[in-house]
């Protein structure tokens, strides 16, 4: 294949893995605690036909050289972890994180952890505090039977209003995770990442200690993704695909000139 038509192929398949990345951002701009993706590129190997500081003469070297690129490839897909905004919801069981931290929750397998930055938390029928899919979270919070209030503080001390005593009692403590490089992470859907030996192991610890985040009862986090930024970024994806189609089609009628003159 022509390295022209090679180069052009490459930067499609560029551009659209972008407009994919950006498709999905959209697609759950309203999305509890959604973190937005970037595409981060890089250029693929050169082809080096004369290398810089190659001798021409026996008294002159070449400055520059002549190295030919070969097209670009997505190099990663980077998350971005700012926080988003905070929205009321006036409900005791919903918990936003404003700062550092995951939610830590058991997988079904029983042996696996998973992070969340999702606090929609609900209460199962053996009173155990779970998220929406039933994930129990950890460590374990049990609520007793009866309870008229629920209480979260900052720093995540679970509190209960019963109707045999109008005193709140303690009952339990939400614990939040953190990791040396939340960029590791791995996402596997549902609103969750699971540990990567990049993102290291998870450090648990309260909430508004060492650098946590604290919590926020009756909110949730929103998405971070902003609307206009991700039309903008998918405008310049669109654009660049389109002009890139238009080099495969120079060089193809370029092909077929030189084969009817051959």
């Amino acid at each position: 294949m022509d390295l022209a038509l090679m180069i052009a192929k490459s930067g499609l398949d560029a551009h659209h893995k972008s407009i994919e990345i950006v498709s999905n951002n959209l697609a759950n701009a309203n999305t509890p605690a959604f973190k937005k993706s970037r595409a981060e590129f890089e250029d693929l190997p050169y082809q080096v036909v004369k290398q810089p500081g190659a001798p021409t003469t026996i008294d002159i070297s070449n400055p520059s050289g002549l190295t030919i690129g070969t097209g670009s490839r997505m190099a990663s897909n980077k998350k971005i972890f700012t926080d988003g905004s905070l929205l009321s919801t006036d409900n005791a069981l919903d918990v936003a994180i404003s700062g550092r931290g995951f939610f830590q929750v058991q997988l079904p397998s029983g042996s696996e952890y998973a992070y969340t930055r999702a606090g929609s938390l609900r209460i199962n029928d053996q009173g155990q505090v779970t998220l929406p899919n039933g994930y129990l979270v950890q460590p374990p919070i049990t609520i007793p039977q009866g309870v008229q209030q629920i209480s979260i503080s900052e720093d995540g001390v679970v509190s209960a209003t019963t109707a045999t005593s109008n005193l709140q009692q303690q009952i339990g403590q939400i614990q939040i995770a953190d990791f040396i490089n939340t960029d590791g992470l791995q996402p596997i859907g549902e609103n969750l990442y699971m540990a990567t030996t990049a993102s290291g192991q998870a450090v648990l610890g309260n909430p508004d200690q060492n650098g946590m985040g604290i919590l926020k009862q009756g909110m949730l986090e929103g998405s971070n993704v902003n609307v206009v930024e991700e039309m903008v970024n998918l405008i310049e994806a669109q654009r660049a695909f389109e002009v890139t189609s238009k080099a495969v089609s120079a060089v193809d009628s370029m092909m077929q000139y030189l084969s009817q003159t051959a």
